[in-house]
């Protein structure tokens, strides 16, 4: 479902580079992969990557990747979208982590907002908007009929060159009533960014900052009544009347785990690379001594990890190839059991990568190779962190392996 050739329909402005195909825009984030890989620790201490890495993204295409073409994006698949991802997380992890966070959301916008929503907030061509799923605030009715909001969302993975955010806040429609989630996404003049990212174990460069917004408005037109991860696609999207491409049609729930599996499969691949080298470089610690890539314990510890990651990485690669066949199936295709199904796959990605690093890679690198600031360290504490997330650490090893059981068994909750 890939697109390889940008041809927009009359009226509609052009993309800064219309033959621009998805083969090269891979190659790019391969190429500058290569040079993040040695700015790590400078990503880690100034908490998200630099002007000139933004810069370089911005110039080879990677904020409008997933922009549809109608207001001047590629609308490549998010099969080119998520291989950009493994390569950029495979440089730097929190690089790539903040990337992800920041501009995966064209999809969702372009799938869950009206025309003239979608108008305004694509009108910037280059598109970063970080998101969140916890209310962090609450929303009250303006006499113009938008909203006024206030609050403080944390873990905004993009917020450092954000240019718009979509978040959640809690309304209370009359007095006795249980607050409810609304759904928004508001420009960058109408919230800023707090200093505090950082002190956290692992992806200290992702950018993941608290966003906070004080008597923002929103107008009406930009705002949904309910959770994006409750969104239901199972009737006709207005992106996908808007914009043709199933795409903007597809599951938010699988979707937003694709982003983490993909994510991880990136991130673990750069402790193999290390590891590879130090099978080149390092000799074994005890005698007899010789070249780790002739000793057969470092050839079974790298082929373990090596073997989890191929597997992880085709998982993954499967698992996107589904995603986007149902959306070429229609919005009915995405089912609560083949949602969940979808959601299992990509834990089980996340957890092979995991596996490759924790058990493999980390434990017999060596002290040195894993010390403070040392590529496989680092990489460590980042899937650590990916691992402490509520929703992979709770909600896809408790909730969705219920929700999938009882949609295969047609099982209603009794309350």
């Amino acid at each position: 479902m890939t697109v390889t050739a940008i041809v927009p329909p009359n009226g509609f402005p052009l993309p800064p580079e219309p033959e621009l195909t998805p083969e090269e825009v891979v190659a790019r984030a391969v190429a500058i992969a290569r040079t993040l890989v040695a700015r790590q620790s400078e990503a880690e201490e100034r908490t998200y990557y630099a002007a000139d890495v933004h810069e370089a993204f911005s110039r080879a295409g990677f904020y409008r990747i997933l922009v549809p073409r109608r207001y001047g994006g590629y609308e490549f698949g998010v099969d080119t979208f998520m291989r950009v991802v493994r390569a950029l997380a495979r440089g730097c992890p929190s690089t790539g982590w903040m990337y992800c966070l920041g501009a995966v959301h064209a999809v969702f916008a372009g799938t869950v907002f009206e025309e003239r929503a979608q108008e305004e907030i694509f009108s910037v061509g280059d598109f970063i908007a970080p998101a969140t799923v916890m209310p962090g605030g609450t929303a009250e009715r303006h006499p113009d009929g938008g909203w006024i909001i206030n609050g403080r969302f944390g873990y905004c993975s993009g917020a450092p060159y954000a240019t718009h955010f979509i978040g959640h806040a809690l309304v209370t429609h009359e007095e006795g009533e249980e607050p409810a989630p609304m759904l928004f996404v508001a420009p960058r003049d109408q919230f800023r960014r707090l200093d505090d990212w950082g002190q956290q174990l692992g992806l200290k460069g992702s950018g993941s900052h608290t966003i906070v917004m004080e008597n923002a408005h929103v107008p009406d037109y930009c705002v949904l009544h309910t959770h994006m991860s409750f969104y239901q696609v199972s009737e006709d999207t207005p992106g996908r009347r808007l914009h043709i491409n199933p795409q903007y049609g597809g599951g938010p729930l699988s979707f937003m785990m694709l982003e983490s599996a993909c994510l991880a499969v990136g991130i673990a691949y750069g402790a193999l690379d290390e590891y590879e080298e130090l099978m080149r470089t390092r000799n074994t610690l005890f005698p007899p001594v010789m070249s780790r890539a002739e000793d057969p314990d470092y050839q079974r510890w790298y082929g373990e990890a090596t073997g989890k990651l191929a597997t992880a990485e085709g998982a993954i690669e499967n698992t996107i190839t589904q995603w986007q066949d149902l959306c070429v199936e229609g919005p009915q295709a995405f089912t609560p059991e083949v949602e969940f199904r979808l959601a299992t796959m990509c834990r089980e990605v996340i957890r092979l990568s995991w596996t490759a690093v924790e058990q493999f890679l980390f434990p017999t690198a060596g002290s040195s190779s894993v010390s403070r600031g040392q590529r496989i360290e680092r990489v460590w504490r980042d899937l650590s962190m990916l691992q402490s997330h509520a929703g992979i650490s709770v909600a896809m090893n408790t909730m969705v392996n219920r929700e999938l059981s009882k949609a295969r068994f047609g099982i209603q909750d009794q309350h």
